[in-house]
């Protein structure tokens, strides 16, 4: 009977070994990314906020790395953590947070819906993997969709707040292609706990400057804004997406982040009020669409 049953008993999958799972729970981490810096900036100036959030996050990721006792990358892993550092610890948070400023978070979404073609392209040209022709198309269309839709906002000009967007999603898309890549044989927190680490000193030469230059007013909506940024945005939420990046590869999983734009256009409207077009429906249908060919094209 023992023998019946073991036969028969189902056998646990856990979450953390389902690359497709993990890639997009860290999505839905920084859906909510966009919505947190404006909830930031209402006591927080937009150096403060980009500051203050690394040196936060840099402290969680350094008690973790004490904790484990997380050995030291080896030298050959130091310029790819240094690209994470800069894509994702300095330059997306800053530039980010500069268009916030200005540009919506509904629309500052789907300009940076353009991520995941980024990713896809400079990993493709970093570790030279040729993916089908249906991958590049899907991903192809999806980024056009969503470039498209943000043009059509500015009456096909970009802003000023577009343009720090476009450098920010370049920066990222390159931290991401990295830190997928390094995932592959480091632990995926470890990736960005280093890369929030090493871009500790400039986040806290910035915090210090900004804090006797911009008026800080601790609000409940700054501090909750604050604690998301920091605590998830920039650290949990990469756990997250490093680990499924490095099961199921970067050019796969960076396609999951087209639904991103959609899912931050959601709390948008949720948790900020904000009015969203009528096209946002046919945005949605297409880049769902896309999602699902890259996902199923095959390498």
């Amino acid at each position: 009977m023992s023998n019946e049953r073991s036969a028969i008993a189902p056998t646990p999958v856990s979450l953390l070994s389902n690359g497709t799972v993990l890639a997009a729970l860290g999505v839905l981490s920084f859906s909510l990314s966009f919505p947190g810096t404006v909830f930031a900036l209402d006591g927080f100036g937009s150096w403060s906020a980009a500051g203050v959030r690394g040196v936060i996050a840099a402290l969680i990721a350094g008690v973790a790395l004490l904790a484990t006792r997380a050995p030291r990358p080896v030298r050959a892993d130091w310029p790819a953590l240094t690209v994470v550092a800069v894509g994702c610890a300095l330059g997306f948070p800053l530039l980010t947070t500069f268009a916030l400023q200005t540009s919506s978070s509904a629309h500052s979404a789907v300009v940076i819906g353009a991520l995941p073609m980024a990713t896809a392209m400079i990993s493709a040209a970093r570790t030279r993997r040729r993916e089908p022709k249906a991958f590049w198309a899907a991903a192809g269309l999806g980024g056009a969709t969503i470039i498209t839709f943000t043009l059509l906002q500015n009456n096909g000009a970009p802003t000023i707040a577009d343009l720090c967007l476009f450098g920010a999603l370049l920066l990222c898309a390159a931290g991401y292609a990295e830190g997928g890549r390094l995932s592959a044989h480091l632990p995926g927190w470890q990736v960005i706990a280093w890369g929030v680490v090493i871009a500790a000193p400039v986040n806290l030469a910035v915090t210090a400057w900004a804090l006797s230059h911009e008026p800080v007013h601790l609000t409940a909506k700054a501090v909750a804004g604050m604690a998301y940024i920091a605590a998830v945005s920039q650290f949990g939420g990469f756990v997250l997406w490093y680990r499924g990046m490095g099961l199921i590869g970067v050019a796969k999983a960076s396609q999951i982040q087209l639904a991103q734009p959609l899912l931050t256009l959601l709390w948008s409207v949720l948790l900020l009020g904000e009015h969203v077009g009528p096209v946002v429906p046919m945005t949605a249908v297409i880049v769902l669409a896309c999602i699902v060919v890259t996902q199923r094209a095959k390498r």
